[in-house]
């Protein structure tokens, strides 16, 4: 019997056995949304993707996203949210076991593939609304970007700190959707601490100027952002610009400016396309930019995505302030950035700065 048929035959026990697993471990049981959206909703699209032959479905990882809502506003830890889709996984099993149903190793491994995306979806959202709360619920002094900032590399380490913890469970493998999560969790750190250092430069004022060759500069941040990228089935295209073309600023601070907008593209960028980085120059400027394939702007209003904390995508992780710290790396450069939306095909961010005289 293929696994659909199977949870398709026996979808009431199975549920009514996770339903007990989960009445075991907790206190106060699931009620409304967290009920609905947790393993009723995610044995109905697993069974749609084994009967369509999909390997796994970005349904699962919506519904997954909600339930990780739900349970966060019930007040339930993260350990049920992992437990919740483990439930599933040891349910079918056992009821495979008792009736002797033979299912087949590759419908067992798209299970866990849906299990993994699930699993992920659920706690990135509940790791980025429990940050959320906390922001919320606190007052930022000092100097406001600074804090900015201290705030989202909190949210980055809770999101791997999360993820790490359902990887020590074993119910999931590293190379699944939830090793993704840690991944970018802490490619986006890394990147982050550079971009805090840039800033506190640009706060205290432009003083480390250096001659240097966008060419150069623009063959650092690809080879940097490659591997990003790579995770992401994107391609990163580089497109070559004469040598000769020279800049002079703060290299460290430009490298963020520009390599936020990248990591932005690639972020948003629809998998298995492109997003190309290329720069042109006149006699007096030099205008770098960076082509997406996201689809276009849902504002008609582009200044809005240089807001601290607005963000356009439907991928929320972080705080929205990559773009934001672009344009005050660059202003403080002497040049700007701006965006246009290309309708239904993507966006072109540009930093436009000064170009060094012979």
């Amino acid at each position: 019997m293929a696994l659909h048929e199977f949870i398709q035959v026996n979808r009431g026990e199975i549920i009514e056995r996770c339903r007990g697993k989960a009445a075991s471990r907790l206190l106060t049981p699931l009620t409304g949304a967290a009920m609905d959206h947790g393993v009723p909703l995610f044995l109905d699209q697993l069974a749609n993707a084994l009967r369509l032959g999909l390997v796994t479905s970005p349904e699962i990882s919506r519904s997954a996203s909600r339930h990780g809502h739900d349970l966060l506003h019930q007040g339930f830890s993260l350990s049920q949210v992992v437990h919740d889709y483990g439930d599933v996984c040891q349910a079918i099993t056992e009821l495979a076991v008792e009736t002797s149903a033979s299912i087949s190793s590759a419908d067992f491994r798209v299970l866990n593939r849906c299990l993994d995306d699930a699993i992920a979806g659920a706690v990135t959202e509940y790791g980025r609304e429990r940050n959320e709360s906390e922001i919320e619920g606190e007052s930022v002094r000092g100097d406001e970007r600074l804090g900015f900032f201290a705030h989202e590399m909190r949210n980055l380490i809770n999101t791997a700190t999360l993820a790490f913890e359902v990887l020590k469970t074993g119910n999931v493998g590293v190379a699944g959707s939830t090793g993704t999560v840690l991944q970018r969790s802490l490619m986006a750190s890394r990147a982050l601490i550079g971009r805090s250092l840039a800033e506190i430069r640009v706060t205290q004022g432009i003083t480390s100027r250096e001659q240097f060759s966008v060419s150069d500069l623009l063959g650092d941040i690809a080879a940097a952002a490659e591997l990003d990228a790579q995770s992401r089935g994107v391609h990163l295209q580089l497109t070559p610009i004469d040598s000769a073309v020279v800049i002079e600023g703060d290299r460290q601070v430009l490298t963020s400016v520009v390599g936020n907008l990248v990591q932005n593209a690639l972020k948003f960028t629809r998998s298995r396309t492109s997003v190309t980085l290329r720069a042109g120059a006149t006699a007096e400027r030099v205008r770098i930019e960076i082509e997406d394939r996201c689809g276009g702007l849902r504002s008609e209003n582009v200044d809005e995505l240089f807001r601290p904390f607005e963000q356009d995508g439907n991928d929320r992780t972080g705080l929205g302030l990559g773009l934001a710290f672009s344009r005050w790396g660059a202003e403080a450069n002497g040049g700007q950035v701006s965006a246009r939306s290309l309708a239904g095909t993507g966006c072109i961010f540009t930093v436009d700065l000064p170009r060094l005289r012979d």
